[in-house]
């Protein structure tokens, strides 16, 4: 901590995907969220918080390498990340050095390996989120499935959890290897197949973007629905990269059907500092700060303090009350209600976004 104005500041570490392979575009507006939420905060008095921002470039061994890194510089709580590799190392560093971390965005179910006390969460559990989308694609007629994967525990255990919530309705998953086949053989590899659904489980923009070109100019693929559940199509880049061809691929995102007075104005002020419209990462970050802020305040810069504190938590988020409860199956804090949609960007107007099912 340091004096600012004649203040002691608490510090809060901040971990965040701010550079490539890591999903750039979803850190900025992570960071965008968190930055604007302190800004509030120290609006309000009291002891100013100060924020110690590291780039995980989605490498969970850079994570945890900088979790040891701010437990040295005397940060009293982490908050942020987006992807869930990451956040996973950086949740078992975190707790084995008694420093709370709420993380942000990340949803792997297994954030941690076993119950954790100082770990907290706000995004829902993956297999709440993708049981909502297959519920979307069962509800529009599909049962067969493709998907697009590449290597990794995330994307295993979202095609897994596809697997087995379709399979009582008589659906399938096949699982196609994308550095394998490359976006050609996805294409005859869809072509060939009864999927009527093509879901891509990769990074962005390589090599979602020239497999959405690739199949949207495959004449034989022209019925094909594509998908993203993971939330590619929510950032700008999506958009700027692909243009019409990047509309009507329902993603997953973390939103309300309407947002409450809190969240319409930090909508603005969002919208202001990044430049555009901000996505479900940019509230998911205003509301980890908004948390932490509630907990410093009531309990001062005391680490185990706050992390005894999580179910204790009741803060006005920008997407509704946040309350932290233990989940089964999840072992940390989690806030068991936030808001899911499954949305796509408008073919009319790819800019526009449309919400297709609530979950």
């Amino acid at each position: 901590m340091r004096e600012t104005q004649g203040r002691e500041t608490v510090r809060i570490g901040v971990l965040a995907p701010l550079t490539r392979p890591g999903w750039d575009d979803a850190g900025r507006h992570l960071l965008a969220g968190i930055e604007e939420g302190v800004r509030e905060a120290n609006g309000a008095g009291g002891r100013p918080l100060e924020l110690l921002v590291r780039d995980t470039a989605a490498d969970p061994d850079r994570a945890a390498a900088a979790v040891d890194e701010l437990d040295r510089l005397g940060a009293v709580a982490l908050a942020g990340e987006y992807h869930s590799v990451a956040a996973r190392a950086a949740a078992a560093r975190a707790d084995a050095l008694g420093l709370p971390f709420l993380c942000s965005s990340a949803v792997l179910d297994a954030l941690t390996d076993g119950p954790a006390r100082g770990v907290a969460r706000l995004a829902p559990p993956q297999s709440r989120g993708w049981r909502a989308y297959g519920d979307f694609l069962l509800g529009a007629g599909h049962r067969h499935l493709a998907v697009a994967a590449q290597p990794s525990v995330y994307w295993a255990a979202g095609a897994r959890l596809l697997r087995d919530h379709l399979a009582p309705h008589g659906g399938t998953v096949t699982v196609l290897d994308v550095p394998a086949l490359g976006p050609g053989g996805v294409c005859d590899a869809l072509a060939g197949s009864d999927a009527t659904v093509l879901l891509l489980l990769v990074g962005h923009p390589e090599p979602a973007v020239p497999i959405v070109r690739a199949v949207r100019r495959d004449p034989r693929l022209a019925g094909t629905l594509i998908g993203a559940p993971a939330g590619q199509p929510e950032f700008p880049s999506w958009a700027e990269l692909l243009g019409t061809d990047g509309a009507a691929v329902p993603f997953l995102r973390y939103l309300p059907d309407r947002l409450s007075p809190l969240g319409t104005r930090v909508e603005r002020a969002l919208r202001a500092r990044l430049g555009t419209a901000p996505s479900f990462v940019a509230f998911e970050g205003y509301d980890t700060i908004a948390v932490l802020a509630d907990l410093l305040r009531a309990h001062g810069a005391d680490r185990a303090a706050v992390a005894r504190a999580w179910p204790e938590t009741d803060t006005e988020g920008t997407r509704g009350r946040i309350r932290l409860a233990r989940t089964p199956g999840t072992g940390l804090w989690q806030w068991p209600e936030p808001p899911v949609q499954v949305a796509d960007r408008d073919p009319a107007d790819p800019a526009r976004f449309r919400v297709l099912h609530t979950g």
